[in-house]
């Protein structure tokens, strides 16, 4: 289990952020990147499930630069005051905070980003602006910054039935990286990997995107062959 802290930012603002080490050294760390739900419960076990691979995992509560301690529920309003903070906070803003995340941490070691949905569009802006290894899970709206090269290594996972990120918009993102690895995951939509959402969540296409993930920060943060 992890704890909650107070990080600070590029500016004079202060947020939250929850903090997941490992028992023993970590073999590096983990900037965990929430979705437009706020750092919930599902967050913070990704957090410590990271932890509990041996990376520290730190996941910043960006919505804390407007409002503190947003936890919204996985409904039609908790996506729309989602939707409203997210451009509220900016993608600049979210940026600086990753980067704050990743330096509070920095005694880890190397250090990575992993993001869903909003995150994994935040998580591919800290591969192209902070040189932050990343693994970016249905980010839709990744195909806004396609004029930007990658400055570190990232995976990307989709799924094949998520109607926010057709199939020509990941076919215009390998165009634009193709030495990035971009996983399709058939019978999965968006936000497949939220496991305490019944309507959304797809095990086998969670399991395999994790295997892929972790081998990939086994890979680019703890030099395992």
């Amino acid at each position: 289990m992890g704890e909650r802290i107070n990080l600070n930012t590029a500016g004079t603002h202060c947020i939250g952020a929850y903090v997941a080490k490992p028992p023993g050294k970590p073999r590096g760390g983990v900037v965990v990147v929430q979705e437009i739900f706020g750092v919930t419960a599902h967050i913070r076990a990704v957090a410590d499930r990271f932890s509990a691979q041996g990376y520290t995992a730190i996941a910043p509560a960006f919505f804390d630069f407007v409002e503190n301690d947003v936890e919204l529920h996985y409904g039609e309003d908790g996506l729309r005051r989602g939707r409203e903070l997210v451009m509220e906070v900016g993608m600049a803003r979210a940026v600086e905070a990753v980067a704050s995340a990743a330096e509070s941490i920095a005694s880890a070691g190397r250090i990575g980003v992993v993001g869903y949905c909003w995150g994994g569009t935040v998580a591919l802006r800290a591969a192209q602006l902070l040189a932050m290894p990343a693994s970016s899970y249905y980010g839709a709206r990744n195909v806004q910054y396609l004029d930007e090269p990658l400055q570190a290594p990232a995976i990307f996972h989709f799924g094949a039935d998520d109607p926010s990120i057709p199939p020509a918009a990941i076919a215009r993102q390998l165009a634009a990286w193709p030495d990035a690895p971009m996983f399709v995951y058939d019978g999965a939509g968006h936000a497949f990997n939220r496991d305490v959402d019944p309507h959304v969540y797809n095990r086998p296409a969670a399991d395999l995107a994790w295997q892929r993930t972790l081998a990939f920060f086994d890979r680019e943060l703890a030099g395992k062959p």
